[in-house]
Order: structure tokens, then C-alpha cells, then sequence
């Protein structure tokens, strides 16, 4: 253990030892070994960090030696030395993990300063004031980030000293002030800490190395490292370099520059920078700073030499630089570079862009845009100059901004919708029975539910903008208000959702519209040249089916009948098909709605004329089209209180018993899928016959119209043979009577362990199977996702019981497993057997990464969720 490598000088690194330096660290190394003026320093390792907790929060054997042999040899390269009281050596203690979480982690400036070194510096610089500053300012940093002394006391001390000397600005404060201030800081220091502040500046070097250690583990670099996936044991590197000083006078500066604009991606440097100050004065607002353009009339020779530097780091690192820099005495240093964070749009123009300038392939180009990101380009934003009032925040559950008039019924969302009025419809939680008020609303709000409750996956189906989840929000229908703390927003007052970050606003927010420019076409067909899965979408209507198109799906992999049933103008013919008492009196019903799937079929083959359309027959159970229970029960009770007619009194009780009779205690595992389609044949008939009439239809017509036909939660070889053997009849029945030929396949769902264990029988009367992952990962897992999402998930993820929520993200080893072998089983019976996937998993680029490792044919997903999955079946084929 004592002989590993702890510390290295930064001309002892390179740029591919980011895990053990850290991307700061390997950057800082990478540009000292090629020559750029970077001030000297060393780098502390992650593994040195991860020893640290592992040991119990203390130094691993052998670290405390090395930073000492490696802090004489610093010493030696500046000329300077720790402590030293005429040319005293002073550091900045940064962190720098190996992947970038800006502002996560602390930092420390000026360490090495004490009474008698201020002093020393104070007469080397000719400048006690400045001196005195760099004191001041180290000791409050030390304080609060190394000994957790409130950072909110020191500023009260300063406050009161500005306020005492009549002036707004702390650069306004003279020495004989900042000696009283630092009288002050030491006394706040001694009285939280028990001790006095340190004078040794070695000491202070170590605590400083714990207090960037400990920062790993902080709250906010907790959150960010799960809101960004970044593993929690990786560590994070400590980077100890020399100070360089931009406060000495107006020949010094600092700043921070893009090589490109990280907003539009535009090849044009991007920054800002001040005269006379350190880097935490232009993030702290105290100056306003100059764009970077200026320093080109202020510093010629600097703004030319950074022009230069700036080239030769992208190119270097062929990706866009995020520079950090300080001008001391009219030298130019370079603190920092990395690749720059950027909009979705930027990253798309800047890959593109490298691309033609031959600085990337373009296999490189699909790796340089986060496939969620995406999601910015395609939906509207919410302008970033303005002001916003967030009264909430809940989960969110599908992008894009919207405002409207706050609605709580969806019959009273569709009427508004309908006169021209923007709506936002707020539930607790939606039902079905919503969708015609989510079809008129410009988003939805839901008090409860997950990223994958009904609310969510409609929304994102549909474009629509939804937060869902948001358990701040109170919701009384009663009153028609929603009560948040002690604000109270009524029916009809304006709110706003922002649907990328779950923010819930009051008052209209401006958007700006998603502009899909040529880059975003280019960079996407790249994308399609370069992946080897096909891309489907899921789509219930012909508009969401052209809509599909435009957005590069190469057909239809889940089209769900349900969602046709419940539209108001056929529900009532549904309810009465399922309240009939015989097979007669059902299919009588069934008689009415066979031309209207047909219809409805019958475009959405045509809008994906020449592309494979999946239509999955009848899945849910029947009590989901019926009036909810309780609902029901308070309807009569009024009825029989308000003298209602006794006839209606008894079609409403001939309901109840009906919708009694259908309750099931667990409906997801209940009489659904293909169960129906056993029990109820006539219902699967029909919309088997609907299918092949509309086909047949349109195959006179001249347009190439290709169904799949899908049977949903088959648990045994037999469902599908009996199931098969009906619809292949009624196809050549429709055949004969039409005199028209037309192709067919006849498929399932893969959606229980059963059918994923017994796949080679199932592939026998199987044409194609398609994964329902969401049904799969419930019945692996044993949730139900509505109750796990709501009670206990979000818990399991936080607790690192469960890695990822895995109805977002596609659990890998245990459905997953399931997959893999059913894979294998059922090209054993059938090797060209197609294979695909149709849940919602289908646009999460981890879960299509999955998908792609499996051997799967295509992916299906929402409809705005398209380019996302190119771009992410693109990026598995490069990486894999």
C-alpha cells in the first residue's frame, strides 16, 4: 500500500489518466506537457480519496511523504516556498473529479498565508492592501469549507465593516479596514472552531486536502452525481497549484472563455473576463464583466496569445474548451480547460461542425450529444432570460414548456380547448378516461404518479408538456383551488409547467419555439447510416402515425386499440358491448364499432404506407372503459336523494352490478390481453376483421400496406395457436370476399416470465415477437408500478437498493436475463425471427444500449421520443 503512487506533479501526467487524476488534473497535465502557460502544481489521486473513507476518513500510509517530496519539488520549479516569509509559495486546493460537476465540490484560494506571510507578500507586491485581501478571503474559505464555519458569519462581518466605512463594494474597503475584518474572522474561527486558525501552512494544506475529500460526499454532489449518473465511488482528485493573482492591478485579469458559443454552437470564442480581479468575482456578480471580445482593446497581446491557445486546445482535444484564465502582470496562465457543457442545439451544430472541418469522424460526432438532450430541441423551452416564479417542483415526466388556465376536469379542458383557450389540466392523477381533455390541454399537472404513470406516458406519446408527482401541490375539487404552502391558485388562474426540469410557476412563462435546423437533419441521417437497429414509434392515431414519419420512424411498433375505445364518441358503443348478457347481444355492439376501427386502422396504414404498422388487439381489462365504482355509488345515492326516475335509478344500479361483477383485486394479472381474446373471441375477431377489410381497402387502392397483428400477454404456446389459427381464417375470409391478396404476420407480446422462459414453444405460432417491458419488468419484479412508483421506489433508488427506477431505465441483469433468453430460445426454433421492443424503455438510451447488446431487430417508443432512440441505437453501434 505505501508504495502506490499517491501524488504527481502535473509533468508526470497525461490526459488519459483521467481515473486517477481526475479531468481536471489530466487536463492540467496534458496542457503543462505541451508547452501552455499553466502555473505548476501537483494532483492528490482518487485513489488516495477512496482510501480515505475506505480507512476510515484519514490519510492512506505513504500519501503524507509523497506530498511532501512532491511540495519540494514545486517549491523548487517556482522559486518559492511554503511558509516562507519574504517569497512565500501560496496555492488554490481544487477538486476535480473524473467526470466535470461544476460548482459541486469546494475549492480554496491563497492557502499558505498567515501574519507573517501577508506581510511578505504584501512587500513583494508593493501592495498591503491586496495582501490583506487575499488574507481575508483565504481565511473565510478555509473556514467554511474546511472547518464548517457558517459562511452566512463571515458575510455579516464584512457587511457590518462596509457598512461601518460607508462603502457598497468590498474593493472599496481599505487595509486598515481589512486588518479589522481579519481580526474579526479569526475570532469568529476560534469561537466555532475552539482553536486558533492555523498559522502553519502545511497544516493548513492538509485540512484543506480532507476538506475537498469530505466534498465527495457533500448533498449537492450527491444530487448532481445521481441526477447525471456518475457512480458514487469513483473519488475525486485534489489539484494543489500555484496561485496566480489577476487582483494586482489593471494589468492583471481573469476570466473564463468557449472556444464556441455553448448556447448556439456558433465557432466564435464565447466569455467573459474583468480587470483587476480574482475568478470568484465574475461568477459572484459584484463587477459586471466585459465580454471576452474586449480584451482584444485592453490586452492585444493577450487576448491574441489566448486566441491562439484556445485553437490549439480544441484541436487538441477535438471538442469544444471551456477555458479558465488569470492575466498576472500582463502573463497569461491557464488554470483550466475541459470540454465545454452545452444546449442540445449547440452540440448538435458544434458535431456537425467538427465534422466538416475533418476535426471528427462522424461515428465520433454521434458521441458528442447526450441522446436525452435531444429532448430540448424538440419541444419548446422556456426563454432563459426570464423571470420565473416556481411555487413547486415534481417529477419531469415529459419536456417542453406550456402555460395555461388552470382546469381540473377534462370534459371542461376539451370544451376550453376546443374555443381557442390554452389550458393546463391538473388531476391527482389521470385516468383514460382523461385523454380527450389531454388532447385540448397545452400540458398536464398531476399531484401523483411517476415517470411512467398514465399522465406521463400519454403526454409524451402526444408532445405534451407534464410534471407529474408534484406532491407540493394540493388539489381541492370541491373549492376548485390548488392550495402550495400559503399560495393559493384558483380554476382559471394562469400556471406554467416546464416539463424537461418538473418546475411548476405561476403566471405565463415565455417559450421560445424548437427550430430543427439543417444540422439537426444532417446530424441525424449520420446517425441513421451509422446504427444498425431499426427505429418504430408507438402511435394510436394517423396523426401521431405522420407525425412518426417526419420525425424518421420506419414504421409502427405498438398501436394500442384501447386508446381508440375510449374516445367519446365510441365509448358509449363499448360500454354497451361489455354490459351485454349474451354473445348475440355482444356482437350486435361489436357490429357497430367494425367500421369505425376499420377507419381508424385504415389510416394509420396509409400514413405509414411502405412501413410495418403493429397492432396490438385488445389489451386492458374490460372495467377500465366502465364509470369508476366509487363515482358510480355517489351518482345513485344523489339519484335516490333528489328523487331521480326510477328507471334511472335502475340503468345505474344494472351498472354497479356490472362493474362489481368485472372488479378484480389485482387487474394487472387479471382477465386481460389474450385472456379476452379466449373467453370473448368475437371482441379479437373483430378488430382482426377490421384490420385486413381496411388493408385490403388499400391495397386497391394502390398503397403497400403492411400489418402486423399483435396478441398481448400470452403465457402459453396454446393462447397463440387458438388465437393465430382465428385471425389467419378471417384473413383469408376477408381474402376471398374482397378478391385482394394482401401480406400479414401474426405475432405476441412478450410480457411475463412464462412466455420469456418458454420462448422456443411460443416462437412456433410466432411471426414476431415484441417485449412489453413495462408488463415484464412488473411481473419480474413483482411492483405494481403505480403502487411501488408511489410509495417506496423512489426510496430503493435513493437508499442504492435498486441502481435505477426500472420502469425508466431497463434493468439489465434480471429482466434483462429474462430477454437475453428468450432471444436465444426463439431464434432457436426460428433463427430470422424478428425481435423488437415497444414499452416505454424503448426511447431510454441506457435501455436501447441493452436492447442493442441482446441482438434485438428495433425499438419502439413514443413519438417524440424518435430521434432520441436514432441517435441512441446509433451511439450503441459505435461504442459496441
Amino acid at each position: 500500500m505505501a508504495n502506490k503512487k499517491y501524488v504527481y506533479l502535473f509533468k508526470e501526467g497525461r490526459a488519459d489518466m483521467r481515473d486517477l487524476l481526475g479531468g481536471k488534473g489530466a487536463n492540467l497535465a496534458e496542457m503543462t506537457n505541451i508547452g501552455l502557460p499553466v502555473p505548476p502544481g501537483l494532483t492528490i489521486t482518487t485513489e488516495a480519496c477512496n482510501e480515505y473513507y475506505a480507512v476510515g476518513r484519514d490519510f492512506p500510509p505513504g500519501m503524507e511523504e509523497q506530498l511532501k517530496e512532491m511540495l519540494a519539488e514545486l517549491e523548487a520549479q517556482t522559486d518559492k516556498k511554503l511558509g516562507d516569509a519574504e517569497n512565500p509559495l501560496l496555492v488554490s486546493v481544487r477538486s476535480g473529479a473524473k467526470f466535470s460537476m461544476p460548482g459541486m465540490m469546494d475549492t480554496i484560494l491563497n492557502l499558505g498565508l498567515n501574519d507573517h506571510t501577508v506581510q511578505g507578500m504584501a512587500k513583494a507586491t508593493n501592495n498591503e492592501r491586496f495582501a490583506l485581501d487575499c488574507y481575508r478571503r483565504f481565511i473565510q474559505m478555509f473556514g467554511d469549507v474546511a472547518m464548517g464555519v457558517p459562511h452566512h458569519d463571515f458575510e455579516e462581518i464584512l457587511f457590518q465593516r462596509k457598512s461601518a466605512h460607508d462603502v457598497k463594494f468590498d474593493h472599496q474597503l481599505d487595509a486598515e479596514a481589512l486588518k479589522k475584518i481579519i481580526a474579526e474572522y479569526k475570532k469568529l474561527y476560534k469561537r466555532h472552531t475552539g482553536e486558533e486558525f492555523p498559522q502553519e501552512p502545511y497544516k493548513q494544506l492538509l485540512l484543506a486536502v480532507k476538506a475537498v475529500f469530505g466534498s465527495w460526499n457533500s448533498d449537492r454532489a450527491i444530487v448532481y452525481r445521481k441526477h447525471n449518473k456518475i457512480p458514487d465511488d469513483l473519488g475525486t482528485a485534489v489539484n494543489v497549484q500555484t496561485m496566480v493573482f489577476g487582483n494586482m492591478g489593471d494589468d492583471c485579469g481573469t476570466g473564463v472563455a468557449f472556444t464556441r458559443n455553448p448556447s448556439t454552437g456558433e465557432k466564435k470564442l464565447y466569455g467573459e473576463y474583468l480587470i483587476n480581479a480574482q475568478g470568484e468575482d465574475v461568477v459572484a456578480g459584484i463587477r459586471t464583466p466585459q465580454p471576452i471580445a474586449s480584451l482584444e482593446k485592453d490586452m492585444p497581446a493577450v487576448y491574441r496569445q489566448f486566441v491562439e491557445i484556445g485553437r490549439l486546445l480544441e484541436k487538441h482535444y477535438r471538442d469544444m474548451q471551456d477555458i479558465e484564465f488569470t492575466v498576472e502582470r500582463g502573463k497569461l496562465y491557464i488554470l483550466q480547460t475541459r470540454n465545454g457543457k452545452r444546449t442540445a442545439a449547440a452540440a448538435i451544430k458544434a458535431a456537425v461542425d467538427m465534422v466538416s472541418e475533418g476535426l471528427i469522424s462522424k461515428e465520433e460526432a454521434m458521441l458528442r450529444v447526450d441522446a436525452n438532450q435531444i429532448n430540448q430541441v424538440l419541444h419548446p423551452t422556456i426563454d432563459p432570460a426570464a423571470q420565473l416564479q416556481v411555487v413547486a417542483t415534481g417529477l419531469p415526466a415529459s419536456p417542453g414548456a406550456a402555460s395555461g388556465q388552470v382546469v381540473f376536469d377534462a370534459d371542461e379542458a376539451e370544451k376550453m380547448g376546443k374555443e381557442g383557450k390554452k389550458v393546463i389540466l391538473v388531476r391527482t392523477e389521470t385516468t383514460p378516461d382523461d385523454i380527450h381533455g389531454l388532447v385540448q390541454s397545452q400540458g398536464v399537472l398531476t399531484s401523483r404518479g411517476g415517470m411512467t404513470s398514465h399522465a406521463a406516458v400519454v403526454a409524451r406519446g402526444m408532445g405534451k408538456p407534464a410534471v407529474c408527482g408534484c406532491e407540493a401541490i394540493k388539489i381541492d375539487y370541491h373549492k376548485g383551488i390548488i392550495e402550495i404552502d400559503n399560495t393559493v391558485v384558483k380554476e382559471g388562474d394562469i400556471l406554467s409547467i416546464d416539463g424537461a426540469t418538473g418546475q411548476v410557476m405561476l403566471g405565463e412563462v415565455p417559450t421560445l419555439p424548437p427550430v430543427l435546423g439543417g444540422e439537426f437533419a444532417q446530424f441525424l441521417a449520420w446517425a441513421d447510416e451509422i446504427r444498425t437497429m431499426g427505429v418504430r414509434a408507438n402511435a394510436d392515431t394517423p396523426e401521431d402515425a405522420q407525425k412518426a414519419r417526419e420525425f424518421g420512424a420506419e414504421g409502427i411498433g405498438l398501436t394500442r386499440t384501447e386508446h381508440m375505445f375510449m374516445q367519446q364518441d365510441r365509448l358509449p358503443i363499448v360500454q354497451e358491448m361489455i354490459l351485454a348478457e349474451t354473445k348475440e347481444q355482444r356482437e350486435k355492439a361489436l357490429a357497430k364499432l367494425l367500421p369505425v376501427q376499420q377507419d381508424d386502422f385504415y389510416g394509420i396504414l396509409k400514413a405509414m404506407a411502405g412501413f410495418p404498422v403493429c397492432i396490438r388487439l385488445l389489451d386492458p381489462p374490460l372495467h377500465e372503459f366502465l364509470p369508476n365504482r366509487e363515482e358510480l355509488l355517489v351518482e345513485i345515492t344523489k339519484l335516490k336523494c333528489t328523487n331521480g326516475t326510477p328507471e334511472m335509478i335502475k340503468e345505474k344500479e344494472e351498472l354497479m352490478k356490472k362493474v362489481e361483477a368485472l372488479h378484480e383485486f389485482n387487474p394487472m394479472l387479471g382477465h386481460r390481453g389474450c385472456r379476452l381474446g379466449i373467453t370473448y373471441p368475437e371482441i379479437y375477431a373483430m378488430q382482426a376483421r377490421a384490420i385486413f377489410q381496411a388493408t385490403a381497402q388499400l391495397v386497391k387502392e394502390g398503397v403497400n400496406a403492411i400489418p402486423e397483428v399483435e396478441i398481448p400477454l400470452v403465457i402459453h404456446v396454446n393462447e397463440l395457436a387458438i388465437l393465430r389459427s382465428m385471425i389467419v381464417k378471417i384473413a383469408d375470409e376477408v381474402m376471398k370476399e374482397t378478391g385482394v391478396t394482401f401480406d400479414y404476420t401474426v405475432g405476441t407480446m412478450i410480457e411475463v416470465p412464462r412466455a420469456a422462459l418458454t420462448a422456443d414453444e411460443v416462437a412456433r405460432e410466432a411471426d414476431f415477437f415484441s417485449f412489453g417491458t413495462n408488463d415484464l419488468t412488473q411481473t419480474t419484479f413483482g411492483f405494481s408500478r403505480d403502487d411501488a412508483e408511489g410509495k417506496f421506489l423512489q426510496h430503493y433508488v435513493e437508499g442504492k437498493v435498486l441502481k435505477e427506477n426500472p420502469f425508466v431505465t431497463l434493468d439489465p441483469v434480471g429482466v434483462g436475463k429474462l430477454m437475453e433468453f428468450a432471444v436465444k430460445q426463439g431464434r432457436s426454433t426460428k433463427p430470422n425471427l424478428p425481435i423488437g421492443i415497444c414499452g416505454e424503455h424503448g426511447g431510454d438510451p441506457d435501455s436501447i444500449k441493452t436492447c442493442y447488446k441482446l441482438g434485438l431487430d428495433f425499438v419502439s417508443c413514443s413519438t417524440f421520443r424518435v430521434p432520441i432512440a436514432r441517435l441512441a441505437a446509433a451511439q450503441a453501434a459505435v461504442k459496441h
